[in-house]
């Protein structure tokens, strides 16, 4: 990091708060703080909508998820669009009819107070824990790549969120969200064309692909319906749709965005400019990482691209085995290097997959050397982070862009997690105040109420920075928040879907369910967290909406009707399938 890199990070970092506080400080009263006025349009909804969702992880994790594994990720967001049309036709109109500050005042008006809260709790509880990470995700690999202090950085991050958050609302987080992504866009637009010009001249962008093909990296879709496969089209049509629907449609977070949109029309090409621009710009970061990869096909990458992790096995009894794989890797790369280059002057198919054979060899390597850094970090009795997924564009950033550039990428990083953690902030606030607090003491002024929600807000926000500086890193960072979300997103729906369209489903029916859908889907994730049964996460969503839903129906069975009853049994034989499938595929028979 030279000065002109913490001239532009400090720069504009400040710039966002400061404008953020100026531009949205004095709200009057509650509506104000909580909803921004009413008066958002549809581009500011928009992008506040999408800096929500893009985190720090977003732009850490996604190319290294690339990087690894390929473009495959991208079939996660397949169920976006769909989700988007559905909110805009369902959701939104109800919410602005009702004139609800949040989603969970509209059980209350279907169902009772005690359902309203237990889902105001859940969503209290999986937001507080993603705002605690989306500070430290990236707190933790800027500490591990540039030595900084990870409490420090850790502070600094949710401070600069709780100022202009406690001072503006919901209307200083749309605000600032703007322009927090304007710098996000223009920061991966410059990363992906400084990649392309760092490769070989010879080396065109239709190469570039193919070499990125021949090692399975640009392979999209996949249409299997293979419960061990993590990321498919089925998965993320059937799985996404449930979870982008609950995320969107229940989640305080993001329906205080769109909430505060001047009509429903605003609020709805809001969500609509979401849809349609969401999936390209995963696809576009994920193609990032693709081309960094590209990119480490010409220039040598370390082993292992978490530094603290090399110097923990370095600094070990295995530091020579480690220095051996080292040098094995490097004699590999030199012949990979002699063989792109002949493939770069001639079209040979055999080229290809030679390349394809030198990149298996160089895994293979890199997953020694993860073994390796386990060890030595079980023998110092240390926690190591072995896998490296999250800190390859990181090092990327900060080994070869040129100065200057390192401070706009470190600020597009740190601008994303000010943006989500903001959100999530606001969104807790809001819940608290008004579906916990405001109904237990009743009748307040404008001025008290407005003052409890910013109390909120700042309580939220030590707390979100309390459980940063006790978090663990997880496998990759994207996907411990979604896994997240998932335990609680599926059940949370299925209320909200009896809500609107199970008129005859009565208030404790419902509020049971719930209670036992989340111990059955809890339970579920335990028995695939400890390998019992294969269900990957997006599945959650769906089996916890259906599970809600089923339960609901069958303790309320007399009250519902003979048509909702064939729609019991059809959910009931969907999920019986799909159990079915799941035990197929498990380690229990």
């Amino acid at each position: 990091m030279q000065t002109l890199d913490w001239v532009v990070l400090i720069g504009t970092l400040l710039a966002i708060v400061i404008y953020g506080t100026i531009q949205t400080r004095g709200s009057s009263n509650v509506e104000d703080y909580l909803k921004g006025g009413n008066n958002s349009k549809w581009w500011t909804i928009g992008l506040s909508v999408m800096a929500t969702q893009a985190s720090a992880i977003t732009f850490l994790s996604t190319p290294g998820q690339a990087f690894n594994d390929g473009m495959g990720f991208v079939q996660f967001y397949f169920g976006l669009p769909i989700a988007m049309i559905v909110i805009c036709m369902v959701f939104i109109p109800l919410y602005h009819r009702l004139k609800v500050y949040t989603a969970y005042e509209f059980l209350e008006n279907r169902f009772d107070r005690k359902t309203r809260t237990l889902t105001a709790i859940l969503f209290l509880i999986q937001r507080g824990l993603a705002a605690g990470i989306t500070i430290f995700a990236p707190a933790i690999i800027l500490s591990a790549v540039l030595g900084w202090n990870l409490l420090l950085l850790n502070i600094i991050i949710g401070v600069l969120v709780i100022i202009y958050t406690v001072s503006g609302g919901t209307k200083a987080v749309n605000v600032t969200q703007k322009h927090q992504m304007i710098v996000i866009f223009t920061g991966m637009i410059i990363a992906f064309v400084l990649i392309l010009n760092k490769l070989p001249e010879d080396i065109s962008f239709a190469k570039a692909v193919e070499i990125a093909g021949a090692s399975g990296k640009m392979e999209v879709l996949d249409f299997s319906f293979n419960l061990n496969n993590r990321y498919t089209f089925w998965s993320g049509i059937i799985g996404g749709t449930f979870l982008m629907l609950s995320y969107f449609g229940t989640d305080q977070s993001q329906v205080q965005r769109y909430l505060s949109g001047k009509s429903v029309k605003e609020m709805q090409l809001g969500l609509m400019f979401n849809g349609l621009l969401k999936v390209p710009m995963q696809f576009f970061i994920l193609f990032v990482g693709v081309m960094v990869f590209v990119f480490y096909q010409f220039n040598q990458a370390p082993v292992n691209f978490n530094p603290t992790a090399t110097e923990v096995v370095l600094d070990s009894k295995y530091a020579e085995e480690y220095k051996t794989i080292q040098q094995e890797q490097k004699v590999l790369f030199e012949n990979k290097k002699t063989t792109i280059n002949a493939f770069a002057l001639t079209e040979s198919d055999f080229k290809v997959s030679d390349i394809a054979a030198f990149n298996e060899a160089n895994d293979l390597l890199r997953q020694k050397g993860r073994d390796l850094i386990e060890r030595a970090g079980e023998a110092k009795n240390i926690k190591v982070e072995s896998n490296d997924k999250d800190y390859v564009f990181i090092h990327f950033i900060l080994n070869n862009l040129p100065r200057g550039l390192i401070g706009l990428l470190l600020a597009v990083i740190l601008s994303a997690a000010m943006s989500s953690t903001a959100s999530e902030l606001n969104a807790l606030a809001s819940t608290t105040t008004i579906d916990l607090y405001k109904h237990r003491v009743g009748n307040k002024t404008e001025a008290q109420m407005l003052s409890v929600s910013r109390w909120f807000t700042l309580l939220w926000g030590i707390l979100a920075i309390g459980i940063a500086c006790v978090a663990n890193l997880a496998e990759n960072l994207i996907q411990l928040v979604n896994i997240i979300g998932s335990v609680f997103y599926g059940n949370v729906l299925g209320i909200f879907l009896l809500a609107f369209f199970f008129k005859h489903v009565r208030a404790n029916a419902v509020f049971v369910a719930a209670f036992i859908t989340q111990f059955i889907i809890i339970i579920l994730f335990a028995l695939d967290y400890f390998e019992f049964i294969n269900l990957p996460f997006l599945w959650l969503n769906f089996v916890g909406c259906f599970l809600a839903i089923i339960v609901a129906m069958l303790l309320d069975f007399k009250q519902i009707s003979k048509n909702n009853k064939y729609i019991l049994v059809s959910l009931i034989a969907i999920l019986g399938v799909f159990g079915y499938l799941i035990l197929e595929n498990s380690n229990l028979i």
